[in-house]
């Protein structure tokens, strides 16, 4: 337990640390940036899928400045992780926040506009790296300090650590990542370079699968080689017995106004089934009537028969899907002409007759028919397949996806005697891992659940959004000739881990890997003396249950090498650290709510992984963690895991580390900057005082001062966040405190957990960001359900959200937005997050009769006076919209807005929140202009009409 007193490291017998001291956070954040380009990634990112990875630079900042001495210049930090260009140019932190304004303006690459290459392709020298041991071991009494990652996942950050030469551990309990943590802490240092060698495996292993599939991909003309199909399901009709292809839309090609458009064009034989011309480039005169974007199913997955136009319902469709009666078909065939530029065709005769073979060749292969038959769990990603009849992994496969998948697997099995004759146990290990990790790829790319990407025209990865979509239209690619097949797939497997031993010169060695439980690491007491940890995000990612995706195909190509890994069918789901509510379906009753016993689970496990890193680490050990959430219950659980395992919390630093995504898309309770917090395991038992606790009320005057405070320095400080990470960067300095007080109580002695100092904060910062950006006067005299409705517009720059901060923000200005969904229907659900609505939503139509209008939409036009000022100005937009500008001023006459504050300070707050592409910003700047700006008497200033992009629109913060 902490005391109730700060322990500051430079009052107490702590080593001081960089990272307790002032870092250079804006450099750091602008080479995150950099390298969130995905043109320009680290090859670890290529070498297999992973779900979360930390960007280089923030993973060596942490890394460095938990072990360097706290005197270390931001200079000197800069240059050890290898930012900024080798001469002397001063201030490096200037030099590249400069470069970072002007890259608009750049001539040449990045990296010469910059002067220095991206940090990941750097490494530091020989020389570099007796400079920094040197410092470091005469700060560590003559030793290098060990690093420990006990969840490593990608692996960046134990990647970064054997870099630098320092002695590093790893743990991972899942199978996947610790896969490519093999490949990354032990062959690449271990092995080294295979160019060449490996290549030879690659082409043989091509060879023969792609004799064993050439049958199943009949090339319609000399010369021509199907590249990849384009493929749907096909329902028959239950009114006329025709075939429903269920295409959303029928462009194989669609490159929006440049480049080759490529349609398929549906018609039907005389017995009713579908067959496919292909239209290239087609004219107006060539569609007549047809519209590509068009296809037989909705939005919603009703699907409509193009024979007689009868409408399936979207139930009955999946019905079907799920009962097997529906045929595969192919729709559009992309192929390469032996130059190697592609073509399109319609699909002939003998494509479909392929798909059949296919279909046979599976059920009479006994290895074919019972491969990947394990079942998939249910679970809160995989709920879709299985809604769609997917109950085995080998479901997530058409016929002749598992075909071609099988042939590649046998080809590895045919060769791996041949592989471990010619190489040592470490080289044949690492040859058949890199095989392996090219099948995954191709898996990822070759199956029901790859979309296509009809822009581009190819596929989609299975794993782009973290989720297991069910997509109407999939891809079937020729993997031993296809653009996204074998050879690309492992030329970029063998180029990445050929990069990434580049990396590695100088005494570096391998780490120590583990594969456990991080709640039970096999080190000794106090033998650790840093520990550097991105933790599982919460609720965010479902490791366990994406990972089996790859996991069921990799144990078939490896359990033989890597028998711990693979002992069991499935990955580890009951020791992850992750709150998966879908876990406790069966359990959840009475008081507790499966989400409220998934977030027990998470908090518990946390609590046990934090308990056990104190154990293992040295007293007056370092813990860096790194954390990137929005959702308060997500700090909450964390942080209660971190104060009670006993570390101190004795520093924190937000920084950017993601590619910032336009308004619109902010729906990912992933935020955009990370927070980084400091621990340290206190040298002497200082439990004497830990029992004494403080008082809610002190501590929340401190909570609201310090968050203030923060959320106005980081506003000054020229990072690029945006205001939600403003909020969210704020919760650092905030539990600094609550853990400095810990543990505190109420009036009534109750405990308070930390969530309740973390809405304090949001409360606190959410003032500050309304004082700095809306010049609204009267916003605190607006009624509470027009206050949130603005201020989730401006904290969260999108009109989808994630419910807990919607909530969160309305408990702070005493808004339950439970109670106020039906009524106002200012907000709706969806898949779990809020959609604010706009006008169009809320208003009666005043143009109908009264009578015809729908109760259930709560704002009528006709009334003279109304509860809400939101409902005034979304009143006037309509009236505005549907009647005019005369109109609409004679309505705002009658009643009286020319004089109603409240009516013209929501009208002010939306014009600066709302983004500006929105038809509602457009209606309120119309209402605020011309003759109703007259009638209503205003007088805004400029800013108010600012456009987007300007600092007063809601973009990013800082000058970057």
């Amino acid at each position: 337990m902490t005391s109730n007193n700060r322990i500051d490291p430079e009052d107490h017998d702590f080593k001081p640390l960089a990272i307790e001291g002032s870092l250079p956070l804006k450099a750091v954040g602008i080479e995150n940036l950099k390298e969130g380009n995905p043109k320009h990634m680290p090859p670890h990112r290529y070498l297999h899928p992973w779900f979360a990875r930390r960007p280089t630079p923030v993973s060596r900042l942490a890394i460095l400045s938990s072990i360097l001495p706290r005197d270390t210049k931001s200079n000197e930090l800069l240059e050890w992780m290898q930012i900024g260009p080798k001469e002397d140019i001063g201030d490096i932190s200037e030099y590249v926040e400069k470069k970072k304004a002007t890259e608009g303006e750049r001539n040449g690459t990045l990296g010469e506009h910059y002067g220095y290459p991206r940090p990941f392709t750097a490494s530091p020298n020989e020389t570099e790296l007796k400079e920094l041991h040197g410092r470091i071991r005469e700060h560590w009494d003559g030793e290098l300090p060990s690093v420990l990652d006990p969840t490593a996942g990608g692996g960046v950050i134990p990647f970064e650590s054997i870099r630098y030469g320092f002695p590093t551990k790893a743990n991972e309990l899942n199978p996947v990542p610790s896969l490519l943590l093999k490949v990354l802490l032990e062959s690449a240092p271990e092995v080294g370079s295979l160019n060449g060698t490996i290549q030879k495996w690659v082409n043989r292993t091509r060879e023969r699968a792609q004799d064993n599939l050439a049958e199943y991909y009949p090339n319609k003309s000399e010369g021509q080689s199907i590249d990849s199909s384009v493929c749907t399901y096909v329902i028959e009709c239950p009114t006329c017995g025709s075939d429903i292809p269920l295409v959303p839309k029928w462009w194989v090609r669609n490159p929006n106004g440049s480049g080759t458009s490529v349609v398929a064009f549906p018609s039907f034989s005389d017995n009713g089934s579908v067959e496919f011309d292909c239209l290239i480039d087609p004219t107006e005169e060539e569609l007549g009537n047809f519209d590509p974007s068009e296809g037989t199913v909705s939005r919603g997955g009703n699907a409509e028969c193009l024979n007689c136009d009868v409408v399936i319902e979207s139930d009955e469709v999946r019905k079907k899907i799920v009962g097997g009666n529906f045929e595969y078909s192919v729709y559009g065939i992309k192929y390469r002409n032996n130059d190697g530029t592609p073509g399109y065709r319609a699909p002939t005769a003998a494509d479909q007759k392929a798909l059949k073979k296919a279909e046979k060749r599976v059920k009479e292969d006994y290895e074919i028919a019972t491969l990947l038959s394990t079942p998939i769990p249910e679970g809160k990603k995989t709920r879709e397949p299985l809604n769609y009849g997917m109950s085995e992994w080998r479901d997530l496969f058409s016929p002749r996806q598992l075909v071609a998948h099988y042939e590649y697997l046998q080809a590895v099995r045919d060769l791996e005697t041949e592989i471990r004759e010619k190489h040592d146990d470490k080289e044949a290990d690492t040859i058949l891992t890199l095989l392996a990790f090219s099948a995954s790829k191709m898996v990822d790319y070759n199956c029901r659940l790859a979309s296509w990407h009809m822009t581009w025209a190819y596929p989609n990865p299975a794993s782009k959004g973290n989720n297991f979509a069910f997509n109407r239209v999939f891809v079937d690619n020729n993997m031993s000739i296809g653009e996204m097949g074998h050879e690309m797939h492992a030329e970029k497997v063998i180029e990445s881990y050929e990069e990434l031993v580049s990396y590695l010169h100088g005494e570096v060695g391998p780490a120590e890997l583990t594969n456990n439980d991080a709640a039970d690491l096999p080190y000794s007491d106090g033998t650790v003396q840093s520990i550097v940890i991105d933790p599982p995000y919460y609720s965010s990612v479902m490791y366990a249950e994406l990972s089996d995706f790859f996991y069921v195909w990799e144990r078939e190509y490896l359990k033989d090498v890597y028998p711990n890994f693979f002992s069991d069918k499935l990955t580890n789901k009951e020791d992850e650290a992750v709150a998966n509510s879908e876990r406790f379906d069966n359990v959840a009753g009475g008081d507790s709510s499966k989400k409220e016993l998934a977030n027990e689970h998470y908090e518990n496990k946390m609590a046990d992984i934090f308990s056990e890193l104190y154990r293992v680490l040295e007293p007056g050990g370092v813990m860096t963690v790194m954390f990137t959430h929005k959702e308060t219950d997500a700090w909450d659980t964390l942080t209660k895991s971190l104060i009670k395992s006993g570390f101190t919390i004795t520093s924190t630093h937000p920084i950017t580390s993601e590619m910032p995504i336009r308004a619109g898309m902010r729906q990912s309770a992933s935020a955009d900057s990370t927070l980084i917090l400091v621990g340290r395991k206190p040298i002497e038992d200082e439990s004497t005082d830990a029992d004494i606790p403080c008082l809610w009320n002190d501590v929340k005057t401190d909570t609201r001062t310090t968050a203030k405070e923060a959320a106005r320095n980081l506003l000054k400080s020229g990072l690029t966040l945006t205001k939600t990470d403003v909020i969210i960067s704020a919760f650092g300095p905030t539990l600094r405190v609550f853990a400095d007080a810990y543990p505190v109580v109420d009036d009534e002695d109750n405990e308070v957990p930390p969530r309740r100092a973390l809405e304090e904060a949001r409360e606190a910062v959410t003032q500050v960001l309304v004082d700095e950006y809306l010049e609204a006067e009267g916003i605190d005299e607006l009624d509470d359900v027009t206050e949130w409705y603005i201020l989730c517009w401006l904290v969260h720059e999108s009109e989808t959200f994630s419910y807990d901060e919607g909530h969160q923000l309305g408990l702070g200005i005493g808004v339950d937005i439970d109670d106020i969904k039906r009524s106002t229907k200012t907000w709706r659900k969806s898949r779990g997050d809020i959609s604010l609505r706009s006008h169009d939503d809320r208003v009666q139509n005043i143009n109908e009769k009264p009578e015809d209008r729908s109760s259930r939409i709560p704002v009528n036009p006709d009334d003279l006076s109304f509860s809400l000022a939101l409902d005034k100005v979304h009143a006037a937009m309509h009236v505005y919209d549907v009647q005019g500008e005369s109109a609409c001023c004679d309505w705002l006459r009658e009643r009286n807005f020319d004089t109603d504050s409240t009516f013209k300070a929501t009208l002010k707050a939306l014009l600066q929140v709302l983004p500006h592409d929105h038809d509602d910003w457009e209606l309120a700047r119309d209402l605020a202009a011309g003759r109703t700006r007259d009638v209503l008497d205003l007088d805004f200033s400029p800013n108010v009409f600012a456009d987007d992009g300007d600092e007063t629109t809601q973009t990013t913060l800082g000058d970057h």
